[in-house]
């Protein structure tokens, strides 16, 4: 693949080799799982380009977008886990949401 790095000069992350094949991978998994919490499923438009495919996504390094994307699918594990949709278990305090006191 052309222009492929041989390090990403960032402290402790990898240079992806299928950085495509891998951002597919994930923001699949997280569609997935958006999908068991909204119920709709919503297609992603992927740029083959791994450059512009950065650059698109305002990520810098495909790297970096990598590992946010892997957060963002942890996140939403926790997200289904936690169902934060659920009504409170109990009334907040009167003036809990206003800000401020």
């Amino acid at each position: 693949m052309a222009g492929l790095l041989k390090t990403t000069d960032l402290l402790g992350l990898t240079v992806c080799k299928t950085p495509y094949e891998r951002l597919k991978i994930l923001y699949t998994r997280i569609l997935d799982r958006l999908y068991h919490l909204s119920h709709q499923g919503s297609p992603v438009k992927v740029e083959p380009d791994v450059k512009n495919l950065g650059e698109q996504l305002q990520g810098g390094q495909i790297e970096k977008v990598i590992l946010q994307a892997e957060k963002e699918l942890s996140l939403t594990r926790k997200m289904v886990q936690w169902k934060p949709w659920d009504p409170l278990l109990k009334e907040p305090p009167a003036n809990q949401w206003k800000w401020p006191v």
